[in-house]
């Protein structure tokens, strides 16, 4: 938390020119492209918690939440101090209340509780917590992301689902049935694999009653360890199938097949422990037929990648603020250095990219509640765009602060530092890029929703018919996959925006639909810097 009257005159200089650091603020009511985006999505009427909610996670308590848990990394004990093996991690106190404030506030809950347009207000949930840490989304998003998993297999559901909805975060390790609450973790790729799920070795071969199994094997990456059971991928008689591993078993022992080997040293995401696990005859519980283990496991990825969506959109939009919280309180050659032409230029740059990436996840969110098959389409176009372009969103915004942007003291490395990682998450850019292809090749209802929602657009703007035009939906190759999502995914952002008949749609367009620079600020189009960096501008 900021020191209190810190002492500014100095032996030799005063500290003057230096800005207050961004905190106190509301994260909700304070970002208007934000809650344009949650009334377009029909989430009008949660505008009132999500205002308590961020007002809660612009704090300077929460923002220092933030960053002690990521100055303190979890730790891997495997056994206790008598040698006992336990395999848990310890974390944070401030891991703990991040985790509580997200749980409790229906992250995991409220898409599946039957609150309105309850995947747009989960979508704001993550987008607001995520400000404060992204780390701590992790556990909470593949907790949300596992119900549609869970009812694949009914006497699961019955058990597991239950504990999702009651909305609780319980820090305690012991068995499911004493605690207010769970969370549901994720352990699907292996060292020879990887995004090539069907080269797994684990094998799962049945034992004891019906639909439970042992697994023997690896996971190359086991996200958050800690949690309460795992959605894991082997192979049994049948072929490749989905398991749920719990860590306790229903007689109240502990899962002694379940190993966690270490965890891993990332670049970023230091308040989430993942790990390496294996399975020594791991007990687990069969959900779905055999042999449709990606079929299962597909129906969280897609939840887990309209997360990866928002999540990189608020790591954007984290960035903006602090970039125009800085330059609008530091000066610079005798003006405040958003003043300055140029760095006004970029500014708006990155608040057209940071708008255009909140309402495309917003309306992704929107389609999920609807369940609208344009879905299909758009959740993994959005991911490849909005993924790719938040880690050089980050840097610009770095940029911006010069070198003191640079400093560990301050949240700019944090932030870049995670923003790779949605964009590696639930897969990387050629695998998403193919999944789209595959999708329109073979799947008629999605891209016949596609097409409607382009073609419901068209005659708002010049440069957003020709750029529809020149999409060739029928030159669907491999080696030109990225080229056409790319094209897919701006053509999108322009739709929605479009669609929601803002001042900032036409600035998109001039900025993204016809020719400029290749840098963020580069380009000499005639747009109302100003009124768009006015609207970015973070408030109480």
């Amino acid at each position: 938390m900021t020191p209190i009257q810190p002492i500014e005159q100095l032996d030799t200089h005063e500290v003057f020119n230096q800005p207050r650091p961004l905190e106190d603020v509301n994260l909700f009511s304070g970002d208007r492209a934000l809650a344009d985006a949650v009334a377009h999505a029909a989430a009008s009427e949660h505008a009132d918690r999500l205002t308590t909610l961020g007002e809660r996670c612009g704090s300077a308590e929460v923002i220092e939440w933030g960053v002690e848990a990521n100055r303190n990394p979890p730790v891997l004990e495997n056994f206790d101090r008598y040698g006992h093996r336990v395999d848990e991690v310890r974390f944070h106190p401030a891991y703990h209340e991040l985790m509580r404030l997200g749980l409790d506030s229906g992250f995991a809950a409220s898409g599946w509780d039957e609150s309105t347009s309850g995947h747009a207000l989960h979508a704001a949930i993550l987008f607001l917590t995520g400000q404060a840490d992204s780390g701590t989304n992790c556990p909470m998003t593949m907790t949300y992301a596992a119900v549609p998993a869970l009812r694949a297999e009914a006497t699961v559901a019955d058990t597991w689902v239950p504990r999702i909805l009651v909305g609780r975060y319980d820090s305690a390790c012991r068995p499911a049935e004493e605690k207010a609450g769970v969370t549901i973790g994720m352990a699907m790729t292996e060292k020879q694999g990887g995004s090539d799920v069907r080269a797994n070795t684990t094998r799962a071969v049945p034992a004891g009653e019906e639909g439970w199994y042992s697994l023997k094997g690896h996971k190359w990456f086991c996200s958050a360890p800690m949690c309460d059971a795992f959605l894991t991928l082997a192979y049994a008689e049948g072929g490749l199938t989905c398991f749920l591993v719990p860590r306790w078993l229903p007689d109240g022992t502990r899962n002694t097949g379940f190993r966690v080997m270490r965890l891993k040293d990332k670049l970023g995401d230091r308040s989430n422990a993942s790990s390496e696990i294996e399975y020594h005859d791991a007990l687990a519980q069969r959900l779905g037929p055999e042999g449709r283990g990606v079929a299962t496991i597909i129906q969280m990825v897609q939840h887990t990648r309209l997360d990866c969506v928002i999540g990189s959109a608020q790591q954007m939009r984290g960035a903006l603020a602090q970039a125009l919280w800085h330059t609008a309180n530091r000066s610079a050659f005798q003006k405040r250095l958003i003043d300055q032409p140029a760095m006004a230029a970029l500014l708006a740059d990155l608040a057209v990219e940071s708008e255009a990436a909140t309402a495309l996840g917003f309306r992704l969110a929107q389609a999920f509640d609807e369940s609208d098959p344009v879905a299909r389409l758009l959740t993994p176009i959005a991911k490849y765009w909005v993924c790719k372009r938040a880690p050089e969103m980050v840097y610009e915004a770095m940029e911006a602060h010069g070198g003191a942007g640079y400093v560990e003291a301050g949240p700019m490395p944090r932030l870049f530092r995670q923003s790779p990682l949605n964009a590696i998450w639930e897969g990387s850019g050629n695998v998403i890029a193919l999944d789209v292809l595959r999708a329109m090749a073979r799947e008629p209802d999605g891209m016949n929703a596609l097409r409607a929602f382009f073609e419901a657009q068209r005659g708002r703007n010049a440069a957003y018919d020709a750029w529809i035009d020149a999409i060739d939906f029928n030159k669907v190759q491999e080696g030109t996959a990225r080229l056409l999502v790319e094209r897919l995914a701006l053509a999108a952002q322009a739709a929605v925006l479009l669609g929601q008949d803002i001042p900032m749609a036409e600035a998109f367009c001039r900025l993204r639909l016809e020719p400029r620079g290749n840098a963020y600020g580069a380009f000499d189009a005639a747009i109302d810097v100003r009124a768009i960096i006015d609207r970015a501008m973070p408030s109480a």
